[in-house]
């Protein structure tokens, strides 16, 4: 299934949601797809419906908390498609706790699955891309990371934070060698993850009162910017957070 002359992209988190819409636009882009996923099987069901013949999309198994994960996901790319040109780091846990009531276990658990999983995702792809003096690193940010969360808990909000500066940093890191890192920060996204976390009442609330277009996020709008950032003529874009959040933070 060696794709040398083609793009190959792994996306963290792809089984469902936007990290599935993601890798349909990767897909749709011409790209060959890595859908890792820490529930494998949901990640292949996932993969068939997103390529029905199995020959550019496939799944893998990642735990995005562990340095190991990563360096195996990497390995099985290359071995299925002769190499990887693009990361998204979408993987996430979003739980809405109320601050008070957040428990050390729960604020650490979120801290590693969010945050050092983009770190140590943006450290394994990283340096692979800067071997290879090409790549694109894109992360999945929030604005709850820019305004401190209207729905989401304090640990999803400082988690989210911290992936706006880390890909400050893996920019830096790697600008000479040819590697970007940039972030999307969307508000509100049209997922069922979302409503599911969401009560409708209070749903209705934000969007009515909180966001100026009065509208969610289009997760398909969200994919077709994950394609664009990975673009190979993107390549004096990094560093950047990209907002997509109809109007509730302006900058």
């Amino acid at each position: 299934m060696n794709t040398k002359n083609n793009k190959v992209a792994l996306v963290t988190g792809a089984a469902q949601g936007l990290g599935f819409v993601i890798c349909q636009k990767l897909n749709e882009a011409g790209y060959a797809v890595v859908m890792s996923d820490i529930q494998l099987e949901q990640a292949q069901q996932s993969a068939s419906e997103v390529d029905v013949t199995g020959n550019k999309v496939v799944a893998t198994k990642l735990n995005v908390g562990q340095k190991q994960d990563f360096v195996d996901a990497l390995a099985f790319t290359i071995d299925t498609f002769g190499h990887c040109d693009v990361l998204v780091n979408n993987a996430a846990t979003t739980p809405t706790t109320p601050v008070m009531d957040i428990s050390p276990e729960e604020f650490s658990q979120v801290i590693d699955i969010n945050l050092r999983g983009n770190f140590l995702g943006s450290q394994v792809f990283g340096q692979y891309f800067a071997d290879r003096a090409f790549g694109r690193i894109i992360n999945l940010a929030s604005l709850a990371g820019q305004m401190g969360g209207t729905a989401s808990g304090a640990h999803y909000a400082a988690s989210k934070a911290g992936i706006i500066t880390l890909t400050k940093i893996f920019a830096r890191q790697f600008a000479e060698a040819g590697v970007t890192v940039n972030a999307i920060a969307p508000g509100p996204v049209d997922v069922p993850s979302v409503r599911d976390k969401v009560s409708a009442e209070k749903l209705e609330h934000i969007i009515n009162n909180m966001i100026p277009v009065k509208a969610m996020s289009n997760p398909e709008f969200i994919g077709s910017m994950v394609v664009m950032l990975a673009a190979q003529d993107a390549s004096t874009v990094t560093g950047a957070t990209w907002d997509i959040n109809g109007g509730i933070y302006m900058r």
